[in-house]
C-alpha cells in the first residue's frame, strides 16, 4: 500500500472512465478524496473541460490506456448501461476493482459472469445504487429493522421527472434500479410475483413511463412508478407500517424523512382511521455520492464487501428483468 510522506496510507488511485453527465460528479468526488489519477473519454471537449476543473489529473482517451496502467487500483465506470459488461469484464480481468453505475448489465447471465470473475480475481465489485448511501435512506432502514412502523404492510415509490431521455435505455433500467434495490433491502426477501406495464410515447420499442408491482411471501406490497414525461420532478419513497407511516422525499429541501403514527381502529366492525401530526426525523445530512466513493476506496483498502456488491446488484437486475417481461 503506498504511503504519504507523513506516514499515512494514500488513497488507493482511480480511473474514471466516462465522463458525461453522472461521470464528472464522480471524477469531482474522487478527486477532492484525494484518489483521482485518471480520466477517460472518447469525447475531446469532455477531456478538455476534465483538464480545466483536474489539472493535475492525467486524461486519456482509450480503456486500454487504463488497463495498462498497474499504478491503477480501481476503476469507476460511468458509460451507458449497454457497455458496462464488456468494461466491468475487461477492468476485473486486468486486476482493478471496479465500481460501476446501475444497472450493473443489461441481463442476469452476464451479471451472474461477473460477480464470478470478481470472485476468481479477488477484486471489489461494487454498483452505484446510490441511495444506499442517503443518510435517510439509512435511517430508514434502522427505523424499519428497529420496529419502529411495526409490521411492514406495502411500500411504493415514484421517481418521476421531465427530460433525461436515454435511446439505450428504457426508463425502468434507467430510474427503477435505486428503488427496487432499496424496495428489496428493507423488505429482507426477494419477491414471488412480478407484474410489470409500460407506455412507449416518444419511441416505438424504448418504455417513457412503467409501473411495476412486486409482491413477497411475508404478504408485503410494493409498486415503483418511474416516468422521464412527468411535469414535475418526484422522488418519493413511502413505508407503510402497521404502526406507523414513513415518507422519504428526496426533492423536499427540509423535512425529507417524516412519520406518520396514524392509526386504524375498528368500530362496529368498520375500520376507522385515526390522522395524527407529523414527525420529522432528524438524520446528519451529506451528500450520498461523496459517500458511496469513500465507502469505495474503503473497500478498495481494506478488502472489505461493499454495501451493494455484485449480489445485491444481481437480485436488482432479477427483479428488473422480470419487470422487462411485462414491458
Amino acid at each position: 500500500m503506498i504511503r504519504t510522506e507523513n506516514g499515512n496510507t494514500a488513497e488507493p488511485r482511480v480511473a474514471v472512465v466516462g465522463t458525461g453527465y453522472w461521470g464528472k460528479n464522480l471524477a469531482r468526488n474522487f478527486h477532492d478524496l484525494q484518489a483521482l489519477d485518471v480520466v477517460c473519454d472518447s469525447n475531446p471537449s469532455r477531456l478538455a473541460e476534465m483538464a480545466r476543473q483536474h489539472a493535475t489529473v492525467r486524461a486519456v482517451t482509450t480503456f486500454e490506456e487504463v488497463l495498462r496502467d498497474k499504478a491503477i487500483a480501481a476503476v469507476s465506470i460511468a458509460t451507458p448501461a449497454e457497455t458496462h459488461a464488456a468494461l466491468v469484464r475487461q477492468a476485473l480481468e486486468a486486476g482493478k476493482d471496479v465500481l460501476v453505475e446501475k444497472p450493473l448489465c443489461l441481463s442476469v447471465a452476464d451479471g451472474e459472469a461477473l460477480v464470478r470473475l470478481a470472485k476468481e480475481k479477488k477484486r471489489a465489485l461494487m454498483v452505484g445504487h446510490l441511495l444506499w448511501y442517503h443518510p435517510a435512506v439509512l435511517k430508514l432502514k434502522e427505523l424499519v429493522d428497529g420496529g419502529e412502523l411495526g409490521r411492514i404492510q406495502y411500500i411504493y415509490s415514484n421517481r418521476l421527472n421531465l427530460g433525461r431521455i436515454r435511446r439505450e435505455e428504457n426508463i425502468l433500467w434507467s430510474f427503477a434500479p435505486h428503488d427496487i434495490s432499496v424496495i428489496l433491502g428493507f423488505v429482507g426477501e426477494m419477491p414471488d410475483s412480478v407484474q410489470s406495464q409500460g407506455g412507449n410515447y416518444l419511441h416505438q420499442k424504448i418504455a417513457d413511463v412503467t409501473v411495476s408491482l412486486l409482491s413477497f411471501a411475508s404478504g408485503v406490497r410494493a409498486h415503483v412508478f418511474v416516468s422521464w414525461l412527468h411535469p414535475f420532478k418526484e422522488q418519493k419513497l413511502v413505508v407503510v407500517g402497521d404502526r406507523k407511516m414513513a415518507v422519504f422525499d428526496d426533492v423536499a429541501e427540509q423535512n425529507k424523512l417524516t412519520l406518520f403514527p396514524h392509526t386504524i381502529n375498528w368500530k362496529n366492525r368498520a375500520p376507522v382511521a385515526h390522522k395524527a401530526d407529523a414527525n420529522s426525523v432528524a438524520f446528519e445530512m451529506g451528500e450520498p455520492l461523496r459517500a458511496e466513493c469513500r465507502h469505495f476506496l474503503d473497500c478498495v483498502k481494506t478488502r472489505s464487501k461493499p454495501r451493494t456488491d455484485g449480489e445485491e446488484s444481481l437480485r436488482v437486475l432479477r427483479v428488473l428483468q422480470e419487470c422487462q417481461k411485462g414491458i
